[in-house]
């Protein structure tokens, strides 16, 4: 059984090419949703709108229809933010024939006259509007794909609280289609009511400088006290190497700095905190909100929270690197982490009292790795001159398993 996947644009019928016409003329079964069976014309073919929640509906439609000849309509590009992706992640590459259709970034591009290569995409669709966060920065050109009819007012309202209101925003609606609609202001002075098929741009104006690399300023965090300080945060990020696609688990979050910032490296790298305190969770998932990073986290004490038992079967989420800023001397905790980690991932412990850095000597004697003590020191005023003010010295052990 092949799937055959036909990208299909605003404008219908008309906009797609033989190939895919044919293909959907030769269709026992069309899913898609309902929308997209409405811009095709009536034939023989069984039409069946998609259910929700739908991932967890697929395997079982596909099942239903095993011998049939199935077409899926999907948006544009089917493989870009679409069902083709997760069709071959289910069937394999070999069982799915995409018949791909003009995304509506790059049709937003050409109506903006803007290079794809220099564009960040973000999608909205299904997730926060704080992702955006990590992605607004001068100068940079963004095409947001939006989840409705409100996202557009809530882009705005984001791009101004972060001072870039005067960034240019450009709403473009039902690209490609007769109806299709380019509206261009400030975010500032956006207003206005749009339709749900909506994608936004933005060529982000000066403003306040966040940088996704590692050592945010400490004030960009809400914390007790319990947070990774800035110099600290950059050499450890160091020492855990974020990569696109992997998984962090930040053992004893605090105010979540280390996984916020390993997610903010690349919109592919994710992250689990685990906390047991619960104020702190919540302190946590606040800042995780104003920085706009994938961050799960989990209320619990390490390491008897931690899902090393599903890790070490080697599944999904196994991590690729463990940090582990709190609770180090708690019994059993660097071996179950150790256990948790993928193959040519990496465990980083941080220690400031004797008894953490006891143990993480002893560890490092059996594991070998590398082990440095950071100083840092602050000027402040002393009287009315300035003088160097040292911060508690951090040993940082490291180690790839």
């Amino acid at each position: 059984m092949v799937v055959e996947v036909v990208g299909i644009g605003a404008d219908g019928w008309v906009g797609l090419s033989p190939v895919a016409q044919e293909v959907i003329s030769k269709a026992e079964v069309l899913l898609g949703s309902t929308r997209q069976l409405g811009l095709v014309p009536a034939g023989t073919a069984e039409r069946r709108a998609w259910p929700s929640p739908l991932s967890e509906a697929l395997p079982g439609l596909l099942a239903e229809y095993r011998g049939r000849r199935v077409c899926v309509l999907a948006s544009g590009d089917p493989t870009f933010h679409g069902i083709g992706t997760t069709l071959v992640r289910l069937l394999g590459a070999s069982a799915v024939r995409v018949i791909p259709h003009p995304s509506s970034v790059s049709l937003a591009c050409a109506r903006l006259g803007w290079a794809q290569e220099q564009v960040q995409v973000v999608s909205l669709v299904g997730h926060p509007t704080e992702l955006v966060h990590p992605q607004v920065q001068p100068g940079r050109r963004l095409v947001v794909l939006s989840w409705g009819a409100q996202t557009p007012g809530e882009v705005a309202e984001l791009l101004t609280e972060r001072g870039y209101g005067a960034s240019e925003f450009t709403v473009l609606e039902q690209l490609g289609s007769p109806g299709e609609r380019v509206t261009s202001t400030t975010a500032d002075a956006w207003t206005g009511e749009v339709d749900p098929l909506n994608v936004i741009g933005v060529l982000c104006a000066d403003g306040p400088v966040l940088s996704t690399a590692p050592g945010l300023p400490d004030t960009a965090y809400e914390s007790d006290g319990q947070l990774t300080k800035r110099e600290v945060r950059a050499v450890t990020l160091s020492r855990l190497a974020p990569v696109p696609g992997q998984l962090l688990w930040d053992v004893g979050g605090g105010a979540g700095s280390i996984a916020i910032e390993w997610s903010r490296h690349h919109p592919s790298c994710r992250a689990i905190a685990f906390e047991r305190d619960e104020e702190r969770v919540r302190r946590i998932e606040r800042n995780v909100a104003a920085l706009g990073a994938k961050v799960t986290v989990v209320h619990g004490a390490a390491p008897a929270v931690l899902p090393v038992s599903e890790a070490q079967a080697g599944g999904a989420d196994a991590p690729s690197a463990v940090f582990v800023g709190g609770g180090a001397t708690a019994p059993g905790m660097i071996e179950a982490c150790w256990a948790a980690l993928r193959p040519g991932g990496r465990l980083v412990v941080n220690g400031v009292t004797l008894e953490t850095e006891v143990l993480i000597a002893q560890w490092y004697k059996e594991l070998g790795g590398d082990l440095v003590r950071l100083d840092v020191q602050r000027a402040s005023a002393v009287g009315g001159m300035t003088g160097w003010r040292p911060a508690m010295p951090v040993t940082i052990w490291s180690v790839t398993k």
